[in-house]
């Protein structure tokens, strides 16, 4: 198949090998998708092993999301400067690599270092993969396509990385939920060469722009401190207002410096389309949300529900199911129904199961309360996801693949870490403050925190009503250059 090329009409090839290039680039997203959820049902086991507190145990999630989130836009702009399937393998190495050092942490604090540098190592490979897709597949129902397996993969690995850690962490030893990725890396580090052929890269005088990132990621740093903070000392303190200070003095630094840089990490005229800037605030709740789900639904399991690690990762069955069958039925009716939509639909039915999460109590069960909960979370972000990643790389030119995939995935990563802090404390307040003590206070945290969420979903299903085009298409619009494939980008299978 072939597509003309909006920069020049003329026919562009797709790659012969495009299908299996995505599956081996989708190798990685599923393992990086998977680590961001795979501790959550071994975080009590590898509290005892390690010596977590209770207000330290959280970093073990966050101190990954924060590391990967603070880098992906710098990693996508490194793709745009140095070719994206070189930054993406370098990414890959890491990954492997880091896994190797969680897995063999003997204390706490290396366990922590492993999970910065799986994040680091996210930020390098996640958007260069995800531009890679957007180059290999330059005909826009096909992208919509590529999309939607990007996305099931994706999805897959976040809800296989809760049932694997509950085999793994009940019939053998956490440590494997790491030394998992590592053949899956390697498998990926061969084939990718193989089927994705070097891109076409910029110009290597292009000025990254560190200072951007520097402050980007101190600054996000300091407000994800400040929000863990508020549940053990209350937003009046000072162990949260300065670092919620320094947080935002740094991101209005990173403002200003985006005006006057030559080389922006984000342009302004890139977040000035309607469709990528909805995608982007759809994304931001869907991963908050959903960070948040995973997170307290596994602690619910097993502390007031009793359920053993393996169970608990049981348990996630029916949400896989039910996210796969989204996407399934999102991939046929989205070219019908359009962006709008069939995003709005899908953030509907999270609502809805998030609401139901809301009404959870102390004496629930699994049948009652989280099934029917979590199916509906699941089929609606699953119905959700094509789309909404279709949407955020709307009209992205070839030149900037690399920053479209990073500003995306970046966006997701933080308010994946921000959304799960900021979840938390609300339910650690929420407990702290009820007048009964124990699990039904702990219940009562988890319902509050589930109503917030339910809020942000229904916020973000109001904008995706008003802000999308009412056109069921969802090719790119003219307003800038569709992603383009060259020779040398479209992934020809070497020799």
């Amino acid at each position: 198949m072939s597509t003309s090329s909006p920069l020049t009409d003329q026919p562009v090839p797709s790659s012969p090998t495009r299908w299996r290039a995505l599956t081996a680039l989708a190798l990685v997203q599923f393992i990086i998708y998977a680590d961001a959820t795979i501790v959550n049902v071994a975080l009590p086991t590898i509290q005892r092993d390690l010596g977590f507190t209770s207000d330290t145990l959280v970093w073990v999630v966050n101190c990954y999301l924060l590391a990967a989130g603070g880098l992906l836009l710098l990693g996508g702009r490194l793709g745009d400067r140095f070719g994206h399937r070189r930054v993406f393998l370098l990414g890959a190495a890491g990954f492997a690599i880091a896994s190797l050092i969680a897995g063999l942490a003997p204390n706490g604090a290396v366990l922590l270092v492993g999970r910065v540098v799986q994040g680091v190592s996210e930020g390098l490979a996640a958007p260069a993969g995800l531009a890679l897709v957007a180059l290999l597949f330059p005909d826009p129902g096909e992208r919509g396509k590529a999309f939607g397996v990007w996305s099931g993969l994706s999805g897959l690995g976040a809800a296989a990385g809760v049932l694997l850690s509950g085999v793994f962490t009940d019939l053998l030893t956490w440590r494997l939920i790491f030394f998992l990725n590592v053949p899956l890396a390697i498998i990926a580090l061969l084939t990718v060469p193989r089927l994705v052929a070097p891109d076409r890269a910029a110009s290597t005088r292009q000025r990254l722009d560190w200072t951007g990132a520097v402050l980007i990621t101190g600054g996000l740093f300091a407000v994800l401190y400040g929000i863990l903070g508020v549940s053990t000392s209350g937003w009046a303190s000072a162990q949260v207002l300065v670092p919620l200070a320094v947080g935002v003095a740094a991101m209005i630094g990173f403002l200003i410096v985006q005006m006057r840089v030559s080389e922006p990490l984000i342009p302004l005229r890139f977040v000035s389309n309607r469709v990528r800037a909805t995608a982007y605030l759809v994304v931001i709740v869907l991963g908050g949300a959903t960070a948040g789900l995973f997170f307290m639904v596994v602690l619910y399991l097993q502390d007031i529900l009793g359920y053993t690690p393996l169970q608990s990762g049981l348990a996630w069955l029916p949400y896989t199911g039910a996210f796969l069958a989204g996407i399934l039925l999102s991939i046929r009716l989205a070219p019908r129904w359009g962006a709008r939509w069939t995003i709005l639909t899908g953030l509907v039915l999270a609502g809805a199961g998030m609401f139901l999460l809301s009404l959870i109590g102390v004496d629930g069960s699994f049948l009652t309360d989280v099934l029917p909960a979590t199916v509906l979370i699941g089929f609606g972000i699953g119905f959700a996801n094509p789309a909404v990643q279709q949407a955020g790389m709307n009209g992205v030119s070839e030149k900037d693949a690399g920053l479209g995939s990073g500003l995306f995935t970046t966006l997701l990563q933080l308010s994946g870490a921000i959304g799960l802090s900021a979840l938390i404390s609300i339910a650690l307040t929420t407990t702290h403050q009820a007048t009964t003590a124990g699990p039904a206070a702990t219940v009562a945290g988890y319902n509050a925190a589930f109503l917030v969420a339910t809020i942000a979903l229904v916020c973000a299903a109001v904008a995706a009503l008003v802000l999308l085009p009412r056109t069921a298409s969802t090719r790119d619009t003219p307003s800038e250059p569709a992603p383009q494939t060259a020779d040398t980008a479209a992934g020809s299978a070497r020799s």
